[in-house]
């Protein structure tokens, strides 16, 4: 019998077979423009096509003046409410902000203290996984993608679950608290399990302690000695924060209300969720951003002159330099145009971290990056909207300096995102219509049979 690895071989029979698959599958680039179908749900000048209402997010680009739509500074809300007013609430009384955030988007308003207080009782109550679910579920199996496990963990938890194809709104509550609660547990322990079977490192597996924030949580968890500073805590509360959610349209979020509205369980929809971020068009781009600045970092001898740095960007945009798709990562997003706030925000915050961390140096050219590459794109694309940092631009940096391996960068958007897909989720839930099925036309002619 053939070795486990064999299977991963790609044979001449495989290669002849996608070859066949390719020649039959390929759809006149044309015929999307003739038929006006809107490719990736847009429209040709990028905006989306509207297919659904929501209370919980909104994101605003652009407004109308004297009749005409202009871009103008990126604006984001969480229950109506601008994100900047809801993280200085919580930066100013020097508060954790996650679990308050998690609290509004899924139950639609603010909690008082008391409710708050019991929302984080709820969350240490369930932020433990079953007996020996560590041992045979992630130690195991482990492997060099988080992603993979916690949706391989997360579809398992269904099976320590008495309901879990129940529907009804209280017990969708108690599922989403227990998954929000678990996701940092399951994430570092599946990087501590890689990093001690895969790496030879010393395998760590720390119990989260119910007095701690999520953001104090993952970095005891993930650190030998499980020591961090307010600062770090701090700005991982932010970055948590300012991912956990960004409107229904985003591909993992769009994902959870198709997937929901099918009436599936909990944690199958949660899963599917993962397997969107997991894109690196989705969630992977901060780690695209950070892998650009260590060959920008490697090929450019003056970190100051910023004609090589331009000189270097435009390498880049042209397919020349780094990866040769002719991105450079971290600038311009889907909706925004003249400002992201999530990065704004981050910003400042950055420059603090870099500090303490002695990487000045290194904020000094990512803020170089962050003014040079709008005006290199500018010049040598035709864009219909303006350009500028976006929130994976500063956050891959932000893990970084914190200490986080690139493995986890992806699973971190994932403890914050999982509030927001929980909110859509109930959202669907309560609305819940018809599935959510788009019309494909075929354009295969018909053909006679041949015996």
């Amino acid at each position: 019998m053939a070795e486990f690895s064999d299977y991963s071989r790609i044979t001449p029979e495989l290669e002849a077979l996608a070859a066949v698959c390719l020649s039959n599958n390929q759809i006149n680039k044309e015929d999307y423009v003739r038929y006006n179908v809107k490719r990736g749900l847009r429209d040709l000048d990028g905006t989306g096509v509207l297919a659904g209402l929501t209370e919980i997010s909104e994101i605003i680009s652009s407004k109308v003046v004297d009749g005409k739509k202009v871009p103008c500074e990126g604006e984001l809300y969480y229950r109506g409410y601008p994100v900047e007013k809801l993280t200085g609430g919580f930066i100013q009384d020097k508060r954790f902000g996650f679990e308050e955030t998690a609290y509004l988007l899924m139950f639609g308003q603010l909690p008082t203290a008391e409710q708050l207080k019991s929302f984080n009782e709820q969350l240490a109550f369930y932020r433990s996984l079953p007996t020996n679910f560590v041992r045979d579920v992630i130690l195991k199996a482990p492997s060099s993608d988080m992603m993979n496990t916690l949706a391989r963990c997360v579809l398992t938890m269904a099976s320590y679950d008495d309901k879990p194809d129940d529907i009804s709104l209280p017990n969708v509550v108690r599922q989403c608290i227990d998954l929000i609660a678990i996701f940092p547990l399951i994430s570092v322990y599946a990087y501590q399990a890689y990093n001690h079977y895969k790496n030879g490192n010393s395998l760590y597996i720390h119990t989260p302690r119910p007095d701690l924030s999520t953001a104090e949580n993952i970095l005891t968890l993930l650190r030998p000695d499980g020591q961090y500073t307010t600062l770090e805590a701090h700005i991982l509360d932010l970055c948590l924060v300012l991912h956990a959610e960004h409107g229904g349209g985003n591909n993992s979020t769009f994902t959870t209300h198709v997937v929901t509205s099918s009436g599936t369980d909990t944690y199958s929809c949660m899963a599917a969720a993962l397997a969107s971020l997991k894109g690196p068009r989705h969630g992977g781009a901060n780690i695209k951003v950070v892998q650009m600045f260590e060959d920008l970092k490697a090929s450019v001898k003056d970190w100051t002159d910023e004609d090589e740095i331009r000189a270097y960007l435009t390498g880049c945009l042209e397919g020349q330099r780094f990866d040769k798709s002719g991105l450079i990562y971290g600038m311009g997003h889907a909706v925004y145009s003249i400002s992201d706030p999530r990065a704004n925000l981050l910003r400042g915050f950055v420059e603090q971290l870099s500090e303490e961390k002695h990487m000045h140096e290194e904020y000094a050219l990512y803020s170089a990056v962050e003014r040079l590459a709008p005006q290199i794109i500018s010049e040598k694309r035709k864009i219909y909207k303006g350009v500028s940092a976006n929130v994976d631009f500063y956050s891959g940096f932000v893990y970084r300096m914190l200490g986080l391996p690139t493995e986890l960068f992806t699973p971190i958007f994932a403890i914050a995102r999982v509030a927001g897909w929980s909110a859509h989720r109930m959202e669907e839930l309560i609305n819940m219509g018809k599935i959510i099925r788009p019309a494909y036309m075929a354009v295969q002619p018909h053909r006679e049979y041949v015996p």
